[in-house]
């Protein structure tokens, strides 16, 4: 694939992503604020926010099966589907056994969706950095306007009327996966899921873990707590603050692309997880630790969602590339999976200080043994 392919099946793929998103990122702000409403409790509602990350893991092989055999086109065209039907599944069948298959459906369109963008806007080296900047930014727009509508639509008309809203929008992504390459597609498999981790694979997961799960479920619920409830104030607010988590995705991914080209996409990953680590810790003070925490955690991680992909790229060139790449989502699903289920359990019952300072003390843990990354020998296949 020339430079020119790989630019405009990296957008289609991207822009595919953004519009079926918003069915999750939506989710995570208002099943915790409206738990009652969907029938479940505020441990099951983190139960239903990490399902679709664990079936992922479970459901991988599968996926990559069809990925290869059937290629791009089909597999996001399939899950385009499934993203719509999820989401009407959030707006109409309220209870935790319906809304959990609804999650696993999801669960399973997302990791098509997520090997299409990460395997074509790094199937061309040249500018692998550059088409994963503007990747996230094309991914982001959906959720940062998601976040901000359903706060308010859901205030006024109620949660289940977004989901409803958001079936529609995912469906008029289905033009632009049916515009991505058709035939077979590259192989995604190959590499152990479950094998000993990499450097890289740890720090994944804890920042899948800290950045995906703890900090994402759990500021809808400070923000509740500091706010004096669950109202329009605390929904709205909660929105904004993860709508510009999304922003500066749009803003910052081609800058975060940008630095790793000039400055090294290893050490700008290192220098932004241990500043976001420190973020971290800020937000569990309260007050305006909270939302100063807050900003930085948002700001940081638009500069940082565009280089893993070309660390791992950079480390296994040729067939090594996907395979490992796979394996880096993978782990971050596991981490992802985890922290909503943590934080479910645990903000209830400890101090958010003490949850949010020991989420900030893993990443800044798993940063800090990244310096030997570049040495390190690679995972072994699996046999």
């Amino acid at each position: 694939m020339d430079a020119t392919a790989a630019d405009r099946a990296s957008r289609d793929a991207s822009i595919t992503l953004g519009l079926t998103l918003p069915t999750d990122t939506v989710l995570y702000l208002l099943l915790p604020l409206h738990a009652a409403t969907f029938g479940v409790t505020f441990a099951e509602a983190g139960l239903l926010l990490a399902a679709n990350r664990l079936v992922r893991i479970a459901g991988y092989g599968w996926i990559a099966r069809l990925y290869e055999r059937r290629g791009p086109r089909t597999a996001c065209a399939l899950a385009v589907v499934g993203a719509a039907l999820s989401s009407l599944g959030y707006a109409v069948l309220p209870g935790l056994w319906w809304l959990l298959a609804a999650r696993l459906l999801w669960g399973l369109s997302f990791a098509a969706l997520n090997i299409a963008t990460q395997a074509l806007a790094t199937a061309e080296a040249g500018g692998a950095a550059r088409r994963s900047g503007r990747s996230r930014a094309i991914i982001a727009t959906g959720p940062m306007i998601g976040l901000v509508a359903g706060a308010l639509i859901a205030e006024a008309y109620g949660p289940h009327l977004v989901f409803l809203l958001l079936a529609g929008i995912a469906l008029t992504a289905l033009p632009f996966a049916l515009r991505l390459p058709g035939g077979q597609g590259e192989a995604v498999r190959g590499a152990p899921r479950f094998g000993l981790p990499a450097r890289i694979d740890v720090w994944s997961f804890v920042q899948g873990m800290a950045l995906d799960g703890v900090f994402v479920l759990g500021l809808s619920v400070l923000a509740a707590l500091a706010l004096g409830g669950a109202g329009q104030g605390a929904a709205l607010a909660a929105g904004l603050a993860l709508a510009l988590r999304y922003a500066s995705e749009i803003a910052l991914g081609p800058a975060g692309g940008a630095l790793a080209d000039r400055f090294g996409a290893a050490r700008m990953l290192i220098l932004l997880s241990v500043a976001s680590a420190l973020a971290l810790a800020a937000i569990g003070l309260g007050g305006l630790g909270l939302w100063v925490g807050a900003l930085l955690v948002v700001l940081l991680r638009g500069l940082l969602q565009p280089l893993p992909a070309p660390v791992v790229a950079a480390r296994n060139p040729g067939a090594e590339r996907v395979p490992a790449l796979a394996r880096l989502a993978t782990w971050r699903d596991l981490g992802a999976g985890a922290g909503p289920l943590a934080a479910g359990l645990l903000l209830p019952v400890l101090p958010p200080a003490l949850v949010y300072g020991l989420t900030g003390l893993a990443l800044l843990c798993a940063a800090l043994a990244l310096p030997g990354l570049m040495p390190e020998t690679p995972a072994p296949r699996a046999r």
